[in-house]
């Protein structure tokens, strides 16, 4: 009788089969506290905000704003989704990479013959199968609301404002307003001697003439044209405030915070396997997001600021988009800006983070004693 032989099933392969990666995402959706503060973060924070502001608003309009708009958004997705999501994203990283040794399965997985990095390399289509989706539902959310509940008009500088005028009806609508923009606008170059009102209300007195006389109103038509002026200096900052996040911004800003997580999660599993456990690991990953990274990416230190420039949530922050405030605040005047980068290097710095860490999670699973 002749023998046929076995096809191989590639046991001694790296590469993970879609058994294998379906198994680790079963495993950690049973991990049910966890999922559930993945979700309350993700999910829960910005939908239990923008629930509130929804009702605040029609309840009572005149003293709460829309709940949506352009500011919302911002603010959700560079101070609350950013930095959160990247902190549940290493945490359930570091459980990923710890689980099988703190439930005592690791050496039940090694004995199956399977390569140790094939069980590696399946624990991060598995978890990122988790994050990914999370992120982008609460992402969506954010998104809805900030369209549909957006303000009818925008405030700037202090001003209230129709949105997405052009250069000539941003002028027209400064003439007609004078006052306002005089008054409410900065400039320069432009000879501003009388009373200033706003809404009706006096609320600067410029000094006297000679005599103590009040200096006298210039005409309507020099208002409107002086008015004219200061709203082609302001038409610049005007046309970068919107009413409401476009759709490439959206798209943008998705994309942005969703690499943060998948930083946040490949990370969190290579520290969280080379260290053999999950609590230091989630506690290190706190520590580098939410102190030593906005330390390190806001004040530069001589000598050091090549390894400065290393952090990966610097890195991140230089590919975030422009029409976002920046994630680690200090946008005021005076406030120090991020460490200066090139966007190069920004995206080198991303990728040696990613294949380092991965790196050096995938050399201690293969090194561990079973």
């Amino acid at each position: 009788m002749v023998e046929t032989p076995l096809a191989s099933d590639h046991r001694g392969s790296w590469v993970p089969t879609g058994g294998m990666i379906r198994t680790r995402i079963m495993e950690l959706r049973k991990r049910r506290g966890l999922m559930i503060a993945m979700a309350a973060v993700n999910i829960g924070i910005p939908a239990i905000f923008l629930t509130i502001r929804l009702l605040l608003h029609a309840f009572d309009p005149k003293t709460y704003g829309p709940a949506g708009g352009y500011d919302v958004f911002s603010g959700l997705v560079a101070g609350v989704m950013f930095i959160f999501g990247f902190i549940v994203a290493a945490t359930l990283g570091a459980s990923a990479g710890s689980s099988d040794l703190t439930d005592g399965m690791f050496r039940h997985l090694v004995v199956t013959g399977r390569s140790r990095m094939a069980i590696y390399f399946a624990r991060i289509p598995a978890g990122l199968a988790i994050v990914v989706p999370m992120v982008a539902a609460g992402f969506t959310i954010v998104c809805a609301v900030c369209c549909f509940a957006a303000p009818p008009k925008i405030n700037y500088d202090g001003l209230t404002i129709p949105p997405g005028l052009s250069a000539p009806a941003f002028e027209t609508w400064a003439s007609q307003h004078a006052e306002l923009v005089l008054c409410g606008l900065p400039y320069r170059n432009i000879n501003v001697n009388f009373p200033c009102f706003v809404n009706g209300k006096q609320q600067v007195q410029f000094p006297t003439g000679p005599g103590g006389q009040t200096p006298q109103l210039p005409s309507a038509a020099k208002m409107s044209q002086m008015a004219r002026h200061a709203a082609s200096q302001n038409y610049v900052d005007y046309a970068k405030t919107f009413r409401s996040p476009s759709n490439l911004l959206m798209v943008k800003a998705g994309l942005w915070i969703e690499l943060e997580a998948i930083i946040g999660f490949i990370v969190g599993l290579g520290l969280a396997s080379l260290l053999g456990q999950r609590t230091v690991a989630v506690v290190l990953m706190i520590v580098l997001e939410v102190i030593l990274t906005p330390l390190l990416s806001r004040h530069i230190i001589p000598h050091f600021i090549n390894v400065q420039r290393g952090v990966v949530g610097l890195a991140v922050a230089h590919l975030e988009p422009g029409a976002l405030p920046s994630a680690f605040g200090g946008n005021g005047p005076g406030a120090p800006g991020l460490v200066p980068e090139s966007t190069t290097a920004a995206v080198l710095v991303v990728i040696a983070w990613i294949v380092g860490w991965t790196a050096l999670g995938a050399w201690r699973m293969a090194k561990r004693d079973a």
